[in-house]
């Protein structure tokens, strides 16, 4: 299989509040929700970086579309890595997340690789690391 990942959905059990959350909370860029004169079609898509985008999409959409019976959501299954450019900007970017409403899960600390990195929840449960790491190009 050639890697060619476009989207990434997170399924969140309230849009809105998911939208205000990644938008308003955290600043990412979006033009909001999208979609919403089709059944199950009610989406919210954030450019991230090279043609990826991060989507949001109710979790009973997304067992509409698959056939799949709506499942409780586990936040282990999961994670999301952003990497930052400093070392700062992983306090920064926690301290703008628990503003925003979400969970630390574990604040940040040296990691045993030589990093730098914390956790934090969304409102949906989806788990965030958040790390600084000195052998990654800023």
């Amino acid at each position: 299989m050639e890697p060619r990942i476009t989207v990434i959905t997170l399924g969140v059990d309230d849009l809105a509040r998911a939208l205000h959350f990644y938008r308003d909370g955290l600043g990412l860029k979006t033009d909001g929700i999208v979609g919403e004169e089709f059944e199950h079609g009610a989406v919210v898509f954030i450019p991230l970086q090279q043609g990826v985008n991060l989507a949001l999409w109710p979790r009973q959409s997304m067992a509409h579309h698959s056939g799949l019976p709506l499942s409780a959501p586990a936040t282990t299954d999961l994670h999301i890595g952003h990497n930052v450019r400093q070392r700062k900007d992983v306090d920064t970017v926690m301290e703008q997340a628990r503003n925003a409403g979400a969970e630390i899960v574990k604040a940040a600390h040296d990691t045993f690789w030589g990093g730098y990195a914390g956790y934090f929840r969304d409102p949906d449960g989806h788990l965030w690391e958040i790390a600084w790491n000195p052998s990654m190009p800023g």
